[in-house]
């Protein structure tokens, strides 16, 4: 059996994405988001699908998330606060909220 790199494991999981994840997971790493998020893992913040799931009935949590993109937190996943990323605008925040809370 052969091993595959985390890069190729990576890219084999983007590949099964539809075209819509995918374009997603893509902007979530040219932000920088996947340096402290995973999608089904913590690093230092909480993965995507605990996210998904902790928000998964609340109504403003696409908005509230979002914003949090943009501002940074703290105070919700523990000690470790969440920096904002100044290199995400408005509309792609409320993208990657939008992905993340559809993270299964």
């Amino acid at each position: 059996m052969r091993f595959l790199t985390r890069t190729a494991l990576v890219a084999a999981a983007i590949a099964s994405l539809s075209p819509a994840a995918r374009a997603d997971m893509t902007l979530a790493q040219k932000k920088n988001c996947m340096a402290c998020h995973a999608v089904d893992r913590k690093i230092v913040g909480p993965s995507f699908k605990e996210v998904a799931a902790k928000y998964a009935k609340d109504k403003k949590a696409e908005a509230m998330l979002a914003e949090k993109i943009v501002k940074g937190g703290k105070g919700v996943w523990g000690e470790m606060a969440m920096p904002p990323n100044a290199q995400v605008n408005a509309d792609e925040a409320k993208t990657l909220a939008k992905w993340v809370l559809a993270t299964k």
